[in-house]
């Protein structure tokens, strides 16, 4: 039997399944496949689709591959679900809503569970990606949990972010004066056929005519109206994706961004495994000890965390 990296190169769908299954499972062979696989990735253009919950993500991401596979791309997707709170796997809420793209075989689609992680996306999504992006698929869309922090996670995976809103979503454009519109490269307003698209598109223009930082680069964002019931603007959005992707190569700025974001991979990386490493150690009933006597005033957190990075090697000078 071919080893699984090697058929996968070949864009073997099952083994690509295998290793995403390795990988959701934190089996120690993934770890090794992914490093032979890392010299072969680097070659699609991974975009992210965020929004708060009933922006109409997955509709747009299902209209989004249409469009795409009408120009013989071959497609990844990945959904980051919340994770369950009975199973701790994903909720597969959106590959339902995707099953329409579930028979082409030049378009392949995981769920995958958030896991609890600061912002939606876990280690095990950008493995996936990689895997996903040696196979051959190109682009990559991940559509983000719309919670919590996962607009600003995102940027550390994707190079081109797409932030969705509906009309009518007042949240939405308090939450851009809070800072979402700092990650934004592309905005749509979709459900657009619904009344209040138009006042929704020309706010965020006028958010982004006044903001000096987005006035001094050289990249114009757009604000795209979509319906996928009238099948309006998605052949734009395609478009304004490729021009994105195109300035990014010609600016430099890919290679910018992939440096922060390995940067931010290995770091986390890092702390992940120090993380196992003082789980491994430390019995829990020592754990329980120590955080009822911190909860107890007797200890401070600074010097209970001095003792345990002690135990596992770290400096004590925290």
């Amino acid at each position: 039997m071919k080893n699984i990296v090697e058929r996968l190169l070949q864009g073997d769908r099952r083994a690509l399944a295998r290793m995403v299954t390795l990988i959701e499972n934190e089996l120690p062979q993934a770890h090794a496949f992914l490093a032979e696989l890392h010299q072969h990735s680097g070659q699609a253009q991974i975009i992210g689709v965020t929004g708060s919950p009933g922006a109409g993500k997955s509709t747009l991401v299902t209209r989004m591959v249409r469009e795409l596979r009408k120009q013989d791309h071959k497609v990844g997707i990945i959904a980051v679900d919340p994770t369950s709170p009975f199973s701790g796997g994903a909720i597969l809420g959106d590959r339902i809503r995707m099953m329409e793209l579930a028979g082409d075989p030049n378009v392949f689609i995981r769920s995958m569970a958030s896991r609890g992680h600061l912002g939606g996306l876990s280690t095990a999504t950008r493995d996936v990606v990689r895997a996903m992006d040696a196979a051959g698929y190109n682009p990559i869309i991940i559509e983000t949990v719309g919670t919590g922090q996962a607009e600003v996670e995102i940027m550390r995976t994707a190079q081109t972010v797409l932030v969705t809103m509906a009309p009518g979503m007042g949240d939405d454009i308090q939450a851009i004066k809070a800072g979402i519109l700092e990650i934004a490269d592309i905005f749509v307003v979709s459900k657009a056929d619904k009344p209040g698209a138009d006042q929704t598109a020309a706010e965020l223009t006028m958010l982004l005519s006044l903001d000096p930082n987005r006035r001094q680069s050289a990249w114009r964002i757009p604000v795209i109206k979509t319906s996928a019931l009238k099948e309006q603007g998605i052949s734009e959005l395609i478009t304004a994706l490729h021009k994105h992707y195109a300035y990014l190569k010609e600016s430099g700025q890919i290679n910018q961004r992939a440096q922060r974001q390995l940067h931010s991979e290995i770091q986390n990386l890092i702390m992940q495994a120090v993380a196992k490493k003082l789980q491994d150690q430390i019995d829990p009933q020592e754990w329980d000890a120590l955080i009822a006597e911190v909860t107890a005033r007797k200890r401070d957190p600074y010097s209970v965390a001095s003792t345990l990075g002690t135990r596992i090697g770290l400096d004590s000078t925290l």
